[in-house]
């Protein structure tokens, strides 16, 4: 790794101790940065400013200026010419990915015409006046490989429980604006571990758009899962259940709530919620059906569509309980992705229409491997001891059965 002599000046240690600190801290950054960019220089001509050598491989032919977006505010930086040359620095390519996508979309926006003035001028202010569709072709070659490199990557390890959503995004195509809807799958593993397994878009959230995502999943590898959770969209179960034959369906708790509460009458929502809350805290299947029977019994006279639909999706909304009691919380609901689903769309609010298909891959995509990779080094979402311990069972009883029959 290569070292470099800092001069700081003692001007901005008196700002940033007793003035306006981020200001002070802007400056100091931009100091440095404007420095570690001349050292470079010096690193690939082999020569200082008007040194004399015979290893000096090029002449600096002055600077060019180069705004830089960071948590402390905009930085001006000099970057160095070469006469014959070209300067090269990875200090520009080291915003996090999403960060770059979502410069790379505006930037398209504004070439094809798709943006609003708004737009325009974030993109000035990230990217200087002065880009084009060659300045921007050149930059996704370096970032599209990365992303489509990963969202095709084997799946290695077993994925008992999966979690799956859909979103709308407005993409711009033909000429004109169409909703489309972006799967994601989030899996986590045998360790215990949360992991994004991939995402893909479709032309609508239909069943043969969900069964051409859960069959690119299998593709790559996806196995051992014992259960998905999902909302009750009907294309999304008829799929899962011809491509994830055996997996068993539990029906997002808090989606399922809000059907039964959207028929209720309002003076009967916060005593049919809190029933409705016991049955899916209940201990065990038996004990939830108990509760199910009383709600229906108490609630059939004055709310008997939001009756009729708590008794039809029972089943399905309590097939958690078939699990040990510390994995029941974080699987009974899609409730994990929430935060991941807030900020793809405080992304998507920038952005608003997508100007093409692959910026949305390019965007989303870089933004999941981020995600992806906080998950790797984070805590351990599950301890998986109980729940192996209970699927060895499992597999022995079934066995039993099978003997016996």
């Amino acid at each position: 790794m290569a070292q470099y002599q800092i001069t700081l000046d003692s001007k901005l240690f008196h700002q940033l101790f007793l003035g306006d600190r981020d200001e002070a801290v802007a400056q100091l950054l931009e100091s440095i940065l404007n420095q570690v960019l001349q050292a470079q220089a010096t690193e690939q001509l082999q020569a200082k400013n008007y040194e004399r050598t015979e290893d000096r491989k090029d002449y600096r032919n002055g600077t060019y200026t180069r705004t830089l977006t960071t948590r402390v505010g905009s930085l001006t930086l000099h970057v160095p010419r070469f006469r014959n040359g070209k300067f090269s620095t990875e200090l520009f390519s080291r915003y996090q990915r999403s960060e770059q996508a979502l410069i790379l979309t505006m930037m398209e926006m504004v070439i094809y015409g798709v943006s609003t003035r708004n737009v325009s001028n974030i993109t000035e202010v990230l990217c200087g006046e002065d880009f084009s569709k060659s300045t921007v072709s050149e930059l996704c070659k370096q970032l599209d490989p990365i992303v489509t490199s990963w969202l095709h990557r084997p799946l290695t390890n077993e994925y008992p429980f999966l979690i799956v959503d859909a979103m709308f995004l407005k993409v711009r195509e033909d000429g004109r604006v169409r909703s489309r809807g972006l799967m994601i799958a989030t899996g986590i593993n045998l360790e215990g571990r949360r992991e994004l397994l991939g995402m893909m878009i479709g032309d609508t959230e239909s069943e043969a758009s969900w069964s051409e995502f859960f069959v690119h999943l299998k593709q790559r590898g996806l196995r051992g899962v014992e259960m998905i959770t999902s909302d009750h969209h009907s294309g999304l179960v008829k799929a899962i259940r011809k491509h994830l034959q055996g997996v068993t369906w539990q029906r997002c708790q808090t989606h399922f709530m809000k059907n039964i509460l959207d028929v209720t009458p309002k003076a009967l929502r916060s005593e049919v919620k809190a029933h409705v809350r016991s049955i899916f805290e209940a201990a065990d299947r038996e004990a939830a059906r108990m509760l199910l029977q009383q709600t229906i019994d108490r609630f059939q006279d004055h709310a008997p569509k939001a009756m009729e639909i708590l008794d039809e999706g029972f089943d399905d909304a309590v097939a958690v309980l078939m699990l040990p009691a510390p994995y029941r919380v974080k699987t009974r609901t899609t409730n994990a992705v929430e935060r991941l689903n807030s900020e793809i769309r405080r992304r998507e609010r920038v952005i608003r229409i997508f100007p093409n298909r692959e910026s949305v891959y390019r965007l989303i995509g870089a933004l999941l491997m981020e995600q992806d990779e906080k998950w790797a080094m984070g805590n351990i979402y599950f301890d998986m001891t109980e729940f192996k311990h209970w699927r060895i069972e499992r597999v022995k009883a079934s066995n039993k059965v099978v003997r016996l029959g």
